[in-house]
């Protein structure tokens, strides 16, 4: 079993090469992750998006599902990712007028050998690209900005949350 205290890089091995790291000495516990980010618009694309004018349908509603779909692809997405059951995986995207935009949110939980951080960074990352895919039309200028892990517990590394979000 790895030192938990060595800070050597877990995805590297002994000469250097990437790896994929070895979960198989930890217990399954519960495990959950917190992501957010945003994407910020013109007023006026996020007023047609508001109101369903739009030339692909409903924006949010994509957008929630293909962050969803996401997270459950993310070790199809990032090399040395494990594949995870995931339990519950939920995305929330708020419009924000003094954005103006859509705050996201996506919270991702497991019971597994290793923690779910990739899966809800991914989940939010997807939606807020799927959101600037649906509304390009409209605007080319949407910043997709601040995404970040807010918290994560369970795991033998313990909790964390983000102390100036």
């Amino acid at each position: 079993m790895p030192d938990q205290n060595d800070l050597t890089l877990s995805h590297l091995n002994e000469t250097g090469e990437a790896q994929m790291v070895d979960v198989s000495y930890k217990n399954v516990t519960r495990r959950q992750a917190v992501a957010k980010g945003e994407i910020k618009m013109k007023l006026e694309t996020f007023e047609a998006i508001e109101t369903g004018n739009t030339p692909k349908g409903d924006v949010v509603g994509t957008a929630k599902i293909a962050g969803i779909m996401a997270a459950k692809q993310t070790a199809n997405l990032i090399p040395l990712c494990h594949p995870l059951p995931l339990q519950k995986i939920d995305v929330k995207i708020i419009g924000d007028k003094t954005l103006p935009g859509y705050q996201i949110e996506a919270t991702v939980i497991t019971k597994a050998e290793t923690g779910v951080e990739m899966e809800a960074l991914t989940a939010v990352s997807i939606a807020a690209l799927t959101l600037y895919d649906m509304a390009k039309a409209l605007e080319k200028s949407m910043k997709i900005e601040n995404i970040r892990l807010m918290s994560k517990t369970g795991g033998k590394s313990g909790n964390y949350t983000l102390l100036n979000p």
